[in-house]
């Protein structure tokens, strides 16, 4: 039972991202919470990553459950495996947040959705790039109408993973994880789809350019729109030697904008026709530094989450519905690539590649 001054956080899965929360919730931006306890399924991990983080540290989530009192789960386990262990918390009566993407699948989402509705549970997905002041700016001025009709729109990922990122035991494969669209730019890909979307259709080709994995290092794809616009999808990892962009831009009639950086965290370009008071400061009040391509948004998220456990609310802050329609997209991309043709959302077209063995 939460107490009306804290919520107490488990965590499940201590690998790269759960550092980064880790990072965050360190600072003392965060508050009103205390991190229980960890689970790995390497204890070693989770022995270390408990270090100056949390009282306990488990190798197995049912027994953590039983020893700790948990109220909201934290899932950073690998994608693949984020189904299974959502469904042992969500039954257990526990509110969740899942770190993208919250499942591989479309139908394993709605399953999990629907378990999280019978057991009154929250089930909130961390897409925290939503949260970025330069996104929240960019989604504002788009609901008000300012870009009029819209031309051309574009998600531009280069990033830099070497070979040996591929090499463990799951990164790149398709019952795991899926490839640089659905594991690095599905934040971009909700990112577009939270302010542009729907789309209506896609057609999409993947390649490995220099990295050897089961799914794709590679994907470029041309996108319908039903605004009636025009969109362009380029992603990479084999950028190198470095990461040098994540971006997406909105031309209209009535005027453009970029959103760049390393985690769509400053604005590059903001022109209207028609200028309106703050135009000319827009760029430094919504820009920020940040300290890698994570951003520093999980820190807004996650307080939303808190604040509404903490009053009893059990509000979805980004729902599974809502995630829903990013994997949608994915499979659509997937779906394309493998059928050589365009392909429509209004079919929910499934891979037959990602969230299955080869």
């Amino acid at each position: 039972m939460i107490d009306n001054n804290r919520v107490n956080i488990g965590f499940v899965g201590c690998g790269r991202v759960a550092n980064h929360y880790k990072f965050l919730m360190n600072s003392g931006e965060l508050k009103n919470f205390k991190v229980q306890s960890v689970c790995d399924a390497k204890l070693d991990k989770a022995k270390k990553f408990s270090n100056g983080f949390s009282e306990s540290f488990f190798d197995n989530i049912e027994e953590m459950l039983s020893q700790q009192n948990i109220d909201l789960a934290i899932i950073c386990t690998p994608s693949g495996m984020h189904y299974a262990h959502a469904t042992i918390l969500i039954n257990k009566g526990i509110d969740v947040l899942v770190e993208k993407p919250l499942t591989l699948t479309i139908h394993q989402s709605k399953k999990l959705e629907s378990l999280a509705k019978k057991n009154k549970v929250s089930l909130n997905v961390a897409f925290q790039n939503r949260f970025n002041p330069a996104i929240q700016i960019l989604k504002k001025t788009f609901d008000e109408g300012r870009f009029g009709k819209i031309v051309t729109s574009t998600i531009r990922l280069r990033w830099c993973r070497y070979q040996d990122y591929y090499e463990d035991e799951w990164h790149g494969k398709w019952h795991t994880d899926g490839g640089v669209i659905n594991q690095q730019a599905i934040h971009h890909i909700d990112t577009f789809n939270w302010i542009l979307g729907p789309v209506e259709k896609v057609c999409a080709i993947t390649s490995n350019q220099l990295n050897n994995l089961e799914a794709e290092d590679t994907l470029v794809a041309i996108l319908k729109l039903k605004n009636g616009g025009l969109g362009t999808i380029e992603a990479t990892t084999a950028a190198r030697p470095e990461d040098f962009e994540a971006s997406i831009s909105i031309v209209g009639e009535k005027g453009m904008a970029e959103i760049g950086g390393i985690a769509l965290n400053k604005i590059k370009i903001w022109k209207f026709i028609n200028s309106i008071d703050g135009d000319l400061d827009v760029i430094e009040k919504n820009s920020q530094d940040v300290p890698n391509g994570y951003g520093l948004s999980h820190i807004t998220l996650l307080q939303k989450i808190i604040d509404s456990l903490l009053i009893k609310e059990k509000k979805n802050i980004i729902s599974a519905e809502e995630s829903i329609l990013s994997t949608k997209l994915v499979h659509a991309l997937y779906k394309s690539d493998e059928i050589k043709k365009w392909v429509s959302l209004n079919e929910e077209p499934v891979s037959q590649r990602l969230g299955k063995d080869n």
